[in-house]
């Protein structure tokens, strides 16, 4: 594997806590279509494939559905006029992404299942777009994560290999993502269960972003073995 180059990003429940605003959005497209709202904690379980398939679960629709259409476009409406009523960022991850700017050979990338305009809106009202060298959201690409597709196109615009790639996420579609395209995958207690993360089979998994930065230091540094790493718990 290569020396790191390129940090990949998910977004949401990696970088962001955004459940409140998800579960507001998905509410409102739910009743403005005369649907009963859901609880938090089940729509919250559907989050991580993409707006589409969020509405489609959450209105117990199929993802082909024309009615789930119109719950996306009621979703991305709402959504893009309230992104950060009740998002946080996670913990450790503005210290993180502090420490990763002092780091010249690294450069930092989003890669999202979250639509186009929802993550420009959220990058721009957290000011922090050009944080990032590039942004990879659902649309922009054919297909999403798991897919190796999304990181591979990151990659490229990049000009760098794969294999100096790290993927950043809560999800086993990060992980998943990143093993298909030949990238490390670094998992982040989030929205997905530790028991989830833990067997998919990351190369690290952390409890805190907070601990990235040393992570991929010695993995700059090959000599260093990769264990033991700071709070990383084996299970």
């Amino acid at each position: 594997m290569l020396p790191p180059a390129v940090v990949l990003f998910d977004l949401d429940g990696t970088l962001i806590d955004s459940r409140g605003d998800i579960v507001a959005a998905v509410n409102h497209a739910l009743t403005a279509t005369g649907r009963a709202p859901l609880p938090a904690v089940v729509i919250v379980r559907y989050v991580g494939d993409g707006a589409r398939v969020l509405c489609a679960r959450a209105a117990q629709l199929p993802e082909g559905d024309p009615e789930v259409d119109t719950l996306v476009g009621r979703f991305l409406a709402y959504y893009g006029e309230h992104p950060l009523a009740f998002t946080r960022w996670q913990r450790g991850a503005q210290e993180a992404l502090e420490e990763l700017a002092t780091m010249p050979d690294i450069r930092l990338g989003i890669c999202t299942n979250k639509p186009r305009e929802a993550t420009d809106a959220v990058l721009a009202a957290l000011g922090i777009r050009t944080r990032f060298r590039v942004v990879v959201a659902a649309g922009d690409l054919s297909e999403k994560k798991p897919a190796p597709g999304p990181l591979l196109h990151a990659a490229r615009l990049l000009g760098v290999d794969p294999g100096a790639v790290v993927m950043v996420g809560d999800g086993v579609q990060d992980i998943e993502c990143a093993r298909a395209a030949g990238a490390r995958a670094v998992a982040v207690e989030g929205f997905t269960p530790r028991r989830r993360l833990m067997e998919a089979r990351p190369d690290v998994l952390l409890d805190s972003l907070r601990d990235l930065p040393e992570v991929l230091r010695r993995w700059q540094d090959s000599t260093v073995r990769l264990s033991p790493m700071p709070r990383v718990r084996a299970g």
